[in-house]
């Protein structure tokens, strides 16, 4: 009998200390979703605020509604994607980037695609749109790091190691780019470009794949006039305020109206007729009006406590996994388009139509930030594969040029 108890015991989960390393990363989980769950109220608060006018109607409802129902269902994609293990998303990988090039084709054929200010990016169907421009945030790095994954033993050969991890770009870019969004292909090649950097590419693929990449973005750029008129407004806004393109003065001037305290929750004006888009690219303004320097500083803090946190969950992962680069592209991409959207509205970068994710008011953005959040979870859930013993998932790869 005392074999057998003792076998029983030997089997049995050993509940975590507090300061067990399971304990540990446990809290870093639960304070990662904190600070998720902060900036979605802090959205919502945002968004009822920035849809305020000066004789309030049952139509300013109507945003924050549609923003409920769309954080309705990014939080359920969210939980679905981080009950998931991380070997579905390494399977699925290839099925899903397929399925994201279909839809990239197909919201381009007339009758299927939604055009909208001149951009055909939509595919709707009744009430429901989908942007697939958005869904290939996610999975042309799914893609990618499955790739670099499965490749891993000629990475740092010429034509194997190079052309394969190409081609997902190559398809998928140009696709996104006829809709015409030029801000959207330059931010995937960016996220693709992560991947491959963090996955182990050699730095000479880069200088070649930008060297190549850089004529075909500056031709498309003089063919594009409104293109052209962006990098003018941007230059002419560091030169000359009263030069510059109307959005990007009432945006700089909605920041400067909130001081250093704001105006107060609901009383900025800029946002009535006066801003553009308040309550979706120029959110991060409002709070600068309403809330004044330390609401904008407050968002930005969040964001890089939910970046320095995402990062101490990758930390007990393999570098050299599947899982590591996945989260690692997934988390990094997700501040950068939060980075992208401050630099815009503070016009630090040329003009572009980037939302604040899980803060603007939400749409295909929204569920596809949550989902890249549930997915990342997923990837960093204990038992993913580890760091190899004798350092903190310091599995570098060799030569990389």
């Amino acid at each position: 009998m005392t074999d057998v108890n003792q076998r029983r015991e030997a089997y049995e989960p050993v509940a975590p200390t507090d300061h067990s390393p399971l304990a540990t990363h446990h809290s870093i989980r639960s304070l990662f979703l904190c600070l998720i769950c902060v900036l979605l109220g802090f959205g919502v608060l945002m968004i009822h605020s920035a849809s305020i006018t000066s004789k309030p109607t049952d139509w300013e409802e109507v945003y924050l509604r549609r923003h409920l129902m769309w954080l309705a269902i990014g939080v359920v994609s969210a939980a679905v994607a981080a009950r998931l293990p991380s070997r579905f998303w390494r399977r699925a990988a290839p099925g899903l980037f397929v399925v994201t090039l279909i839809l990239l084709a197909a919201v381009l054929v007339p009758g299927i695609g939604r055009q909208v200010k001149g951009a055909q990016r939509w595919i709707r169907y009744g009430s429901f749109s989908i942007q697939p421009s958005e869904l290939a945030k996610i999975t042309l790095t799914l893609f990618l790091c499955y790739l670099v994954d499965r490749m891993r033993p000629v990475l740092t050969t010429w034509v194997r190691g190079m052309l394969p991890l190409v081609v997902p770009l190559v398809f998928a870019v140009p696709l996104v780019l006829m809709q015409p969004d030029l801000g959207t292909s330059v931010f995937l090649a960016s996220t693709g470009a992560t991947a491959l950097f963090v996955g182990g590419w050699p730095i000479r693929n880069f200088v070649l794949g930008g060297a190549a990449a850089v004529p075909g973005l500056i031709a498309v750029v003089q063919r594009k006039p409104y293109m052209m008129q962006r990098i003018t407004g941007f230059v002419a806004t560091c030169t000359d305020l009263n030069a510059a393109p109307y959005h990007l003065k009432q945006s700089l001037i909605t920041l400067g109206t909130g001081g250093l305290w704001g105006s107060g929750l609901g009383k900025g004006w800029q946002k009535l007729s006066f801003l553009p888009e308040a309550n979706t690219d120029f959110v991060f303004a409002v709070i600068g009006e309403e809330l004044g320097l330390l609401g904008t500083l407050t968002v930005i803090a969040l964001w890089v406590g939910l970046f320095l946190t995402g990062l101490r969950l990758l930390r007990p992962l393999d570098r050299t996994s599947f899982e590591y680069i996945a989260g690692f592209t997934l988390l990094t991409q997700l501040v950068l388009q939060a980075a992208l959207n401050v630099a815009v509205v503070t016009a630090m970068v040329p003009p572009k139509g980037i939302s604040h994710p899980l803060v603007s008011c939400g749409g295909s953005n929204l569920v596809v930030s949550l989902t890249a959040l549930g997915i990342f979870l997923s990837l960093t859930r204990t038992g993913s594969p580890l760091a190899p013993a004798g350092g903190e998932g310091s599995g570098v790869r060799g030569e990389r040029l």
